[in-house]
């Protein structure tokens, strides 16, 4: 399960920067997720309920927002949403499609003490 590791990741990430920004208590916390990144969101969550326990994001609540995946095809010169890796463009139907966003994952906002 790499949802476990990817919440130790932010786990880390907020204690780092609570270093550098003078934070004692993390309150809320934002990730942006998109569809391709290939992270189950239901279990990241559980994750970070375990991780966060007797840290500074000890009760913390945390927020997800979802991004589309989207991508260039190639065959028809044009920006397209796509919903998996792979997809046919929608706009032509062939497999010519480069990803170009949502398959990344980030912390985007917190509100912090």
């Amino acid at each position: 399960m790499h949802e476990m590791s990817l919440a130790e990741g932010i786990v880390q990430l907020l204690e780092d920067q609570a270093g550098a920004q003078q934070y004692r208590k993390v309150r809320q916390v934002w990730l942006t997720i998109g569809e391709l990144a290939g992270v189950e969101v239901e279990s990241l969550l559980f994750c970070l309920e375990a991780v966060s326990r007797d840290t500074l994001a000890d009760g913390a609540i945390y927020h997800v927002v979802r991004e589309p995946g989207q991508g260039w095809c190639l065959a028809c010169s044009q920006p397209v949403v796509i919903q998996a890796r792979y997809d046919a463009c929608p706009a032509c139907g062939r497999h010519q499609v480069q990803v170009t966003g949502g398959d990344d994952m980030r912390v985007s906002e917190l509100e912090v003490d």
